[in-house]
């Protein structure tokens, strides 16, 4: 397994971006004519083809739907970065499908997130960022600015000024346990999704993951499974 492009911590702004270059093909970067890829559980469950270049989407969580939302992007062959999330799993994100030769972490950038990741949207087209601080209108409105002029897309854990559109788990099962024995080995979580396109919500049920590591629709919980609060 690659391991992934870990950046300092006390790395300046400047320095991100020089080291970023000589991994990233910024021509290529700068061109997304297209929106970045979904695992068609989440297409569906958006109601887009993909995530749209120059938007933001906010997340209630770090965990496997950031994952999966990394996934698809990574597959196309795009470079994503994670920003201020040390807890990240890199593991399970390869699982999930993120491939990690193309991944770039600043696990604890500080008070300076803002400018890190305005540094690496520079260079690096999908970037999941966790602010450590509150975020300012006219500090997302200027990361927003330089979003749409490179194409690139935002994944943030918390709150986003104007977000194309908020994710957040609900209920949540999880397979595998009989009575007293057995391994848990998949989850069943309910995702409910604001959008500009659906502004009154509307919710659905992903496997999150299978067993296999992926991330595929799913039905209703059935009677009998163990619900994890």
């Amino acid at each position: 397994m690659k391991a992934a492009l870990a950046i300092p911590e006390d790395a300046a702004p400047a320095d991100v971006v020089a080291r970023l270059q000589a991994h990233v093909d910024t021509a290529q970067a700068r061109l997304r004519p297209q929106p970045f890829g979904l695992l068609p559980a989440l297409a569906q469950l958006l109601g887009e083809p993909g995530l749209k270049p120059g938007a933001a989407y906010s997340l209630d969580t770090e965990g496997a739907l950031l994952q999966a939302l990394l996934a698809g992007p990574s597959r196309e062959g795009h470079w994503c970065g994670v920003v201020g999330m040390p807890a990240f799993a890199v593991e399970a994100a390869a699982l999930a499908g993120v491939h990690l030769d193309r991944l770039v972490l600043v696990p604890e950038p500080g008070e300076q997130w803002l400018a890190v990741t305005a540094a690496l949207a520079e260079v690096v087209p999908v970037l999941a960022v966790r602010p450590s601080g509150r975020v300012r209108d006219s500090d997302a409105a200027r990361l927003g600015s330089r979003l749409r002029d490179r194409g690139g897309v935002l994944l943030v854990v918390g709150p986003w000024p104007r977000a194309e559109a908020r994710l957040a788990l609900g209920e949540r099962q999880w397979h595998g346990l009989g009575v007293g024995s057995g391994h848990l080995v998949s989850r069943e979580v309910q995702v409910q999704v604001a959008s500009r396109r659906y502004p009154a919500g509307r919710r659905g049920w992903l496997r999150l993951p299978d067993p296999d590591g992926l991330v595929v629709a799913s039905e209703p919980l059935r009677p009998g499974l163990q619900v994890v609060g």
